[in-house]
């Protein structure tokens, strides 16, 4: 159905590319007023429609004075994230806590700034990108950014928990493996760890995902709308597998 978000407003981050871009044009196309963010401004070019502002989730500040500016709105997707590859060997203290900062902490700023409109508005939804790996499955070579997700979980769920009787729903998407410009560096860089050729490297990826495929960013946006939309007012607090069976 056609305009499910119309009327909406919606902030998107790490709306560049991937599946932070995918879930911004889908947010678009079904109706909603569309921040898309990112901290490359330059890779928001060709989202239609959509209001392009640059943004450093890393930036407590930056986070609030973009939100002040913003004001209320209805959607918040946090998108930002970063795949360290390594076990807790290969894992030190800088690798550590960047992936915490990029991957829970930008949450916990852009949640923390825009709960206080929702709550005046008595509404909102939260739709946070935690993964597969993590609390669901645990990977190899994914020590910390498994770690990571399953925070993004967590956290999820205490939003959800607290806000329950507010208006406010918070919900997780744990994707699979999806083709994405991040996907296809990690490819590179496997391929250059292993000594293999990238279709090698590629093909590996592909064969841990019980569908035989790689997933689209496409995909996970359909959920997200799902979940960003009053069709889903009944949901809160949940994780959604998008990951074609790789739980199983």
């Amino acid at each position: 159905m056609a305009g499910r978000l119309k009327g909406k407003v919606a902030v998107v981050t790490a709306a560049g590319q991937g599946i932070g871009r995918a879930i911004a044009e889908a947010f678009v196309a079904e109706g909603a007023t569309v921040y898309a963010t990112d901290k490359d401004v330059a890779l928001l070019e060709g989202i239609p429609k959509a209001k392009k502002r640059k943004l450093d989730v890393l930036s407590t500040k930056a986070v609030e004075a973009f939100a002040e500016k913003i004001g209320t709105i209805d959607i918040l997707v946090n998108a930002a994230g970063f795949v360290h590859h390594g076990t807790i060997l290969e894992c030190d203290d800088k690798a550590w806590e960047f992936s915490f900062d990029l991957n829970v902490k930008s949450m916990h700023r852009t949640i923390k700034a825009f709960v206080p409109g929702m709550l005046a508005a008595g509404k909102g939804s939260i739709v946070n990108i935690a993964s597969g790996a993590g609390s669901v499955r645990g990977i190899p070579n994914r020590y910390v950014y498994g770690a990571t997700k399953a925070a993004v979980i967590g956290l999820t769920k205490a939003v959800a928990a607290d806000y329950i009787k507010k208006g406010i729903r918070s919900n997780a998407i744990c994707p699979g493996t999806i083709q994405s410009p991040s996907l296809d560096h990690r490819i590179k860089d496997l391929a250059a760890l292993t000594k293999t050729s990238e279709a090698a490297a590629r093909q590996a990826f592909i064969d841990r995902q019980p569908m035989g495929r790689l997933g689209t960013a496409e995909e996970i946006a359909w959920l997200a709308v799902y979940l960003g939309s009053d069709e889903a007012s009944y949901t809160t607090g949940q994780i959604h597998l998008a990951d074609g069976g790789f739980a199983l």
